[in-house]
């Protein structure tokens, strides 16, 4: 090994956890940006999202994983082998759990799995912040219970409290090794994905029922010219009366989507954005590998 990954730790640090516990918010916590959406809807990541966070001598990439599941169609099939690639070639694993729920058979499949896996386990007790001394301490030794050989921490991601002692612990654990990535790179999606990603993040945030699951967002077009990015995207959706419920009465709900997506892309992007969102159906998309391929979602 030459004396320069000798002088340096890095290393890939997998982050699993059931729906809603706060994964997302903790891998972008950790990375001090937003790489990761944020959603109370089940499947809310489906590719593996790459969160790098870099110190002056250590680079963590924290993988957000799909949600563990049994695969339904091709879309499912490939989270599942999204996450069995990933756990592979981690060389730690997070586990995070919410402290403000008791542990469930969730909880337990995803530990036992994990342990699976060739590196170290800690879990992470999320949503501290939401609970006194006493049930603290009881969530923190449900944890304990849940996989003894685990280090545990209770952190919140939405405060930040705990994150700094858990990102030590982490990176204690690491091997000697160069960098992955630059050391002001926060991910590794491509820009297009990134985008439609955080126009998806809108979506979620407006429907219910069996539309977020059937939406997906695709970028056609990015151009550039002084002060101003042009973005031309699609909704996709599986029925007419999905579609229907995206454009809303009037076109209210896509003109709410794409105002909130817009101001999010600007807040990233650093400048001003125009965005042009259009709504399509494919039928059965998530069974559609070519489009699958398109999407990005490996």
């Amino acid at each position: 090994m030459s004396p320069a990954a000798e002088a340096t730790r890095s290393g890939f640090v997998a982050v699993a956890g059931r729906p809603n516990v706060g994964k997302s918010t903790l891998v972008n916590a950790i990375v001090a940006g937003k790489v990761a959406i944020v959603s109370d809807k089940p499947q809310t990541t489906r590719r593996a999202i790459r969160g790098v966070a870099t110190g002056p001598d250590w680079q963590l990439v924290l993988v957000d994983l799909p949600g563990v599941q049994r695969p339904r169609d091709a879309l499912t099939e490939r989270m599942q082998r999204c996450v069995e690639h990933e756990l592979a070639e981690s060389d730690a694993a997070v586990l995070v759990i919410d402290g403000t729920q008791a542990v469930g058979p969730g909880d337990r499949f995803i530990a036992a799995r994990l342990g699976e896996g060739p590196g170290p386990v800690v879990i992470a007790v999320n949503k501290v912040d939401r609970l006194d001394r006493a049930a603290t301490a009881a969530a923190l030794q449900a944890a304990s219970d849940l996989s003894p050989d685990a280090d545990v921490f209770p952190v919140s991601a939405r405060t930040g409290a705990g994150v700094r002692a858990l990102v030590e612990h982490l990176v204690g654990r690491l091997g000697p090794g160069l960098f992955y990535f630059p050391p002001d790179q926060r991910s590794d999606l491509p820009e297009e994905v990134e985008i439609a990603e955080l126009v998806r993040e809108q979506v979620l945030a407006r429907t219910r029922q069996e539309v977020p699951h059937a939406v997906e967002v695709s970028v056609d077009e990015i151009s550039r010219r002084p002060g101003l990015v042009n973005v031309r995207a699609y909704v996709w959706v599986e029925t007419e009366s999905q579609k229907g419920i995206l454009i809303g009465t009037g076109g209210r709900m896509v003109k709410s989507i794409g105002t909130a997506a817009r101001r999010e892309l600007e807040h990233e992007l650093g400048t001003k954005v125009h965005l042009d969102l259009s709504v399509r159906v494919r039928r059965g998309w998530r069974a559609d590998e070519r489009l699958l391929d398109r999407l990005g979602i490996e």
